[in-house]
């Protein structure tokens, strides 16, 4: 393996890993109050464009982090629509305030071993 194909292995993995910490918390809190729809959404329409022209290189490390970015894009554009009648009112009044409160209060109960 030449320098840089490692380095775009390595490279590729710390980007992934770079994710990870984000899309556990929205997985687990389920509070994506912090996102814009429009964002989530040309990001997603971004990425789709952008893998005519990935998909059309040889087989590398580029395909793994578009391939990742792909997946983790499109999670938080569907937890982002289907999460956010969990913290948004009919009236627009933003609920992730009390959200946030409720799950300090549940953490601060949590006793460590």
């Amino acid at each position: 393996m030449d320098v840089a194909v490692f380095a775009g292995v390595v490279s590729a993995g710390l980007f992934a890993m770079s994710y990870l910490p984000m899309l556990v918390k929205a997985a687990r809190s389920k509070d994506l109050s912090s996102y814009s729809l429009g964002n989530l959404a040309i990001t997603n329409a971004g990425n789709v464009l952008y893998s005519v022209y990935v998909f059309s290189l040889p087989i590398g490390p580029i395909w793994f982090l578009h391939g990742f970015y792909l997946v983790a894009s499109a999670l938080m554009l569907t937890w982002f629509l289907r999460y956010r009648r969990r913290w948004q009112r009919t009236d627009g009044q933003d609920l992730a305030e009390p959200i946030a409160a409720e799950q300090a209060t549940r953490r601060s109960r949590l006793r460590p071993l």
